[in-house]
């Protein structure tokens, strides 16, 4: 599950709030005790932003708001607010009035909740406060779901929350500016995974399907009822048109359908194609794809179910699949990642025995497939984002950790960053060099352009003499001149005076003249001047003699120089 706290600036952010499905104890949500042993969450936090609606983002934050106690502003995209209470109150329903259990959410907490939640744009920047400022990108991965930029001053991080940078069959490549942010913190469920082509990976599970249907089998497709199952379910529709296919194809109602319709509400958040068709069709509305009924999974003859969930831990493809398992005909295709523990990854580790509740046993006897439509980045779009963002420390959540190792390595030798991989409950502490602006005047470069000659190399540094001035926050380099205007300011002669004795038994004017002749033949380009008022000048040294008091012999050298110097007190 992603709950990450940032502090940057002297403001602290919460990354998502999301609950571990594989847990159904105290360890489901995140440890809140990390950012206050008792009291409101509200006095700690200046903001939080959910990154898309999957529960492992999302699923804590009534508990969160709601239980623990927090009234700040939650910021998530339009589709991510619509979809989220669904999901919860669909999560919800089965921890609650199915298993019993208590200490959780109520549907009253999920609405309250949701009336905390401000709706972001993308492309448009928020506002939370005086200093801090969030801006959200397009993420791919599903409906709504988004990066986020957020800046404080001259310091910034970008969370990618999860994102897929290949375009699918109904949503578009996530994006991001070169906006070169201190560290960019990034998912990495598929570190070290480069994928194949996508139209292979499509061709072969079209293949699997058409040849299990032809031998009279069933077909099952665990999915989430949101994402991929919008992906495959578009991919068999034109597949089975254009085959002129007769066996049905059954989606397990309820989320389904309403996933469907807020589909065609947020159009705008799918990708180029699909708008494009929308005006003469919606491809969201199949004419293949009918509602399951529970009792349809008796029927004879093959047939193609969809039903959710997508690691079959719980609910109705878990049933489904014990029903079907037992003949070698039938196929379970596995289109996204299980977590451990789960029955999906069991039976993709080739398990063939499976403990079931209630001590009884499955035999597993129908073929059992895997593909990946998985809406991660793999490897290769990490990378890619890495090249995008160009930022200046790395910092990767989300994954495993031996992969998560083999890519931090990967970006390291690539990009020459540092790389972070903390694991749950420990900090990582970035030092970031801000950039102080400062604002020059126009006449301070004509007059140091006039000085300098000929333009310099760009790419040297030149050094620029001028008076630094602040003023409400804000810095300005000028000449001297003008910040002596600018403050009412006279300016200041500072003299510095240096003694040196010497024994020289002439008078005052002779030893003068000798000092003078020999500066002149030792001192070669240098300006030296014997001047009428009975001194001598070294460029900008005055150089005196006279005769010490206490022996006429012994010669006093006074040596005086000036600086003009402008004092400003800030």
């Amino acid at each position: 599950r992603s709950c990450i706290l940032v502090s940057i600036g002297g403001k602290n952010i919460m990354l998502d709030c999301g609950m571990h499905m594989g847990y159904n104890d105290d360890r489901r949500f995140p440890d809140f005790s990390y950012i206050t042993q008792n009291g409101r969450l509200t006095d700690f936090l200046d903001c939080v932003i959910i990154s898309h609606f999957h529960l492992d983002h999302c699923g804590a934050l009534p508990f969160m708001s709601e239980m623990v106690g927090y009234d700040g502003p939650i910021y998530m995209t339009h589709p991510t607010k619509a979809i989220c209470p669904i999901l919860l109150e669909d999560f919800r329903k089965i921890t609650v009035d199915k298993k019993g259990e208590t200490n959780f959410f109520t549907s009253q907490m999920i609405k309250d909740c949701m009336k905390k939640v401000v709706p972001l744009n993308l492309h448009q920047t928020v506002q939370v406060d005086d200093e801090l400022e969030i801006k959200a990108y397009y993420a791919g991965h599903v409906l709504g779901a988004a990066m986020v930029h957020i800046k404080v001053g001259s310091e910034s991080v970008v969370y990618t929350g999860d994102y897929n940078m290949t375009p699918d069959r109904h949503l578009g490549a996530a994006w991001i500016d070169k906006c070169r942010p201190d560290i960019l913190i990034s998912e990495s469920t598929y570190a070290t995974t480069i994928r194949d082509s996508k139209r292979c990976r499509e061709r072969d599970f079209l293949k699997k399907v058409h040849e299990s249907i032809e031998r009279g089998g069933k077909v099952l497709i665990p999915v989430f009822a949101l994402g991929r199952a919008q992906e495959l379910c578009i991919l068999l529709e034109t597949f089975w048109e254009r085959m002129n296919l007769k066996a049905p194809i059954y989606f397990s109602t309820g989320l389904t359908e309403k996933a469907n319709h807020y589909y065609k509400l947020f159009i705008t958040w799918t990708n180029q194609k699909i708008r494009k068709t929308f005006v003469q069709r919606n491809m969201f509305e199949f004419k293949h794809i009918k509602a399951f009924d529970r009792s349809y999974a008796d029927n004879p003859g093959p047939m193609v179910v969809f039903a959710t969930p997508g690691m079959l831990h719980a609910g109705q493809s878990l049933q489904i699949f014990k029903k079907w398992a037992g003949n070698e005909k039938n196929m379970v295709i596995m289109p996204g990642y299980c977590v451990q523990g789960t029955i999906g990854h069991k039976i993709l580790n080739g398990q063939r025995k499976l403990e079931m509740e209630g001590r009884s046993t499955l035999d597993v006897k129908l073929q059992v497939e895997y593909m990946s439509f998985s809406a991660h980045a793999d490897a290769k779009g990490i990378m890619q984002l890495i090249r995008m963002a160009e930022p200046r420390n790395m910092l990767l959540v989300h994954g495993e950790a031996v992969k998560m190792e083999f890519l931090k390595g990967k970006i390291e030798q690539e990009f020459s960053i540092d790389c972070y991989m903390p694991a749950n409950g420990e900090t990582v502490t970035v030092t970031t060099n801000p950039s102080v602006p400062v604002d020059i005047s126009l006449n301070l470069l004509k007059r140091e352009m006039a000085l300098g000659g000929p333009l310099p190399d760009p790419k040297k540094p030149r050094t620029m003499h001028g008076t630094l001035i602040m003023k409400e926050n804000s810095l300005k380099l000028v000449s001297s001149e003008q910040a002596l205007k600018e403050l009412g300011l006279n300016e200041h002669q500072l003299r510095f005076t240096c003694r040196v004795q010497l024994q020289d038994p002439h008078s005052d004017t002779d030893t003068l003249h000798r000092i003078y002749t020999h500066l002149k033949s030792v001192l070669k380009g240098y300006t030296i001047q014997h001047l009428p008022d009975g001194t001598v000048m070294v460029e900008s040294i005055v150089i005196k003699v006279s005769s010490s008091t206490e022996d006429p012999n012994t010669k006093v050298l006074l040596l005086s120089w000036s600086y003009q110097e402008i004092y400003i007190y800030l």
